[in-house]
């Protein structure tokens, strides 16, 4: 018995050494970063190669710290049962950290905060279903939008009254989620370089929210007389059996970008640079589209 344990254990020890040549140091690099087995559509991950400022210093701590707002089911919300957040902005997010070769980390601030700039590093980008408004361009850095949503409007499920969204909700009570766009494009104030709107609504008494959800619920409990939100946040809620409806077409639709600190010390021009080829890869090689349709069940990655 012990004769023959000892082959054994010299064949073992010789087949981990033929192992570990076969491997070489890319791989022990790819575990140290947190990356899978399975080589990601940048080759070895933005942090194979020659980087510097922000994106040097996550590569080197192996995580990319994202902020995102858990309140908007199904782009973004926390799982009570699992611990764990989930959603569509989540997997894009992860598969972001995944083709840089890095572990993903999150952080939920609150939205002001996060479109203010000045993050002081606590954290390193937002996925959050964020428009690159003009506004917010003079303090973060945006990619190429990763999905289009359209804003449609919702009122009571009994309400008949709103069939003209250009005159039905002239001077109506609207709740929007406060420093949003819809807020913007009712005060006739939405600016987006690229893209043109038409405020249709007018003099509406505009009433701001932490979030589109709390909104909703005012509606749902007669507090309003409409609500401005994302069709997915709409259709989220509507779907979890609460009594309201959309009503008409979109009244718009905004392009939604991954963000970047402009203020961030050391820059964050790099890590913008990488991330931006990255979406660009994920709507070529078809990713954001079956992340769109897993969430959303339609495709809402291409401009109307």
């Amino acid at each position: 018995m012990r004769t023959r344990l000892s082959v054994f254990a010299v064949l073992a020890a010789l087949l981990a050494l033929l192992l570990a040549a076969c491997g070489g140091d890319d791989d022990s690099k790819a575990d140290d970063k947190g990356g899978s087995d399975e080589p990601s559509a940048t080759g070895e991950g933005a942090c194979a190669g020659d980087v510097t400022d922000l994106l040097a210093e996550i590569c080197d701590k192996g995580t990319l710290t994202v902020s995102t707002d858990p309140a908007y089911p199904p782009q973004s919300s926390l799982n009570e049962q699992t611990g764990d957040y989930e959603g569509f902005d989540i997997d894009v997010a992860t598969e972001i950290a995944h083709r840089l070769g890095v572990d993903v980390a999150w952080e939920a601030p609150s939205w002001d905060v996060i479109t203010a700039g000045s993050w002081n590093g606590r954290w390193d980008t937002t996925v959050g279903s964020m428009t690159p408004t003009n506004d917010r361009q003079e303090v973060l850095y945006f990619t190429q939008p990763y999905n289009y949503t359209p804003a449609v409007v919702v009122v009571t499920a009994d309400d008949d009254s709103v069939s003209d969204l250009t005159t039905d909700l002239d001077g109506k009570k609207i709740g929007v989620c406060a420093g949003c766009t819809y807020e913007q494009f009712l005060n006739k104030e939405l600016t987006i370089e690229g893209y043109d709107f038409d405020f249709v609504i007018d003099d509406a008494e505009v009433s701001g929210y932490d979030t589109d959800t709390t909104a909703l619920q005012d509606l749902a409990n007669g507090r309003l007389d409409a609500v401005i939100t994302s069709v997915t946040t709409a259709q989220g809620y509507i779907d979890a059996g609460n009594p309201v409806k959309i009503v008409g077409d979109p009244v718009f639709y905004e392009p939604l970008s991954v963000g970047f600190d402009k203020s961030s010390d050391p820059s964050s021009e790099s890590l913008y640079e990488a991330v931006d080829k990255i979406v660009g890869e994920m709507h070529e090689d078809g990713t954001l589209t079956e992340l769109s349709e897993k969430w959303y069940g339609l495709d809402l990655t291409t401009q109307q």
